[in-house]
C-alpha cells in the first residue's frame, strides 16, 4: 500500500499539479494529501479511491483517443462484389484488408476481407466471380471516437483493423499501420 501512496506523489508531480489541484480534482482537503505524501496518516479506503479515481480520470484526458488516429477515407466492399472487384479496389488503394458492408444498408459492417483470405480462395481454386461473403472473415471490432489508444492497440493485436463510429455513425477506420504512423511520427 505504501509503494502505491508514493505514486500519488509522483504523478502529482509528473503532471505538473500542485496538492491543491489534486486536493480539488479528488474532492479531499490538501492537508490530506500532504498527509499522505509525507507518510504521516493512513487514509481510509473511500479517499485513497477518491484520488486514484482523479488520477485515473486524468490519465484518461492525456492520452491519445481513436478520433486524432482515424482515416476517414473509408474504402468498403459489398458482400455481393466479386474477389476480382475486391483485388482491383485493393490494388489501386494500396490496402491489404477492407471492410465488408451490407447490401442496402451502407453504414452496416458485416465483415472483412483480406489478402491473406482472398490468396486462400485463390489457391483453392475459387472463381474470380466468387462473391466476397463466401470468402470474409468476421466483422473487425467496432469503437467509439473516444476510445483510448490503449484499447486500439490491444484490439489490434487481434484484428488487422477497427471500425470507428460516433452516435452510431461511421466516422473511420483504425489500422495497425495507422496507429503505427501515429504513435511513431
Amino acid at each position: 500500500m505504501i509503494s502505491e501512496l508514493r505514486e500519488i506523489q509522483e504523478f502529482r508531480k509528473k503532471h505538473g499539479l500542485t496538492q491543491t489541484e489534486l486536493a480539488r480534482l479528488a474532492g479531499v482537503s490538501q492537508s490530506l494529501i500532504a498527509k499522505i505524501e509525507s507518510n504521516k496518516i493512513d487514509p481510509t479506503y473511500t479517499n485513497i479511491k477518491k484520488i486514484f479515481s482523479a488520477i485515473e480520470s486524468l490519465n484518461q484526458k492525456k492520452e491519445i483517443k481513436a478520433s486524432e488516429i482515424i482515416n476517414k477515407n473509408i474504402i468498403s466492399v459489398k458482400a455481393e462484389d466479386s474477389l476480382k472487384h475486391t483485388i482491383k479496389i485493393m490494388k489501386q488503394k494500396g490496402i491489404s484488408q477492407i471492410p465488408v458492408i451490407d447490401q442496402k444498408h451502407h453504414d452496416l459492417f458485416i465483415g472483412m476481407i483480406s489478402e491473406a483470405k482472398i490468396l486462400d480462395a485463390i489457391m483453392n481454386n475459387a472463381s474470380p466471380d466468387s462473391k466476397v461473403r463466401e470468402f470474409m472473415s468476421e466483422c473487425p471490432p467496432i469503437i467509439s471516437k473516444d476510445s483510448t489508444i490503449t484499447l486500439v492497440g490491444s484490439l489490434l493485436k487481434y484484428s488487422p483493423m477497427i471500425i470507428v463510429k460516433d452516435k452510431g455513425k461511421t466516422v473511420g477506420i483504425i489500422t495497425k499501420a495507422d496507429l503505427l504512423g501515429r504513435v511513431y511520427q
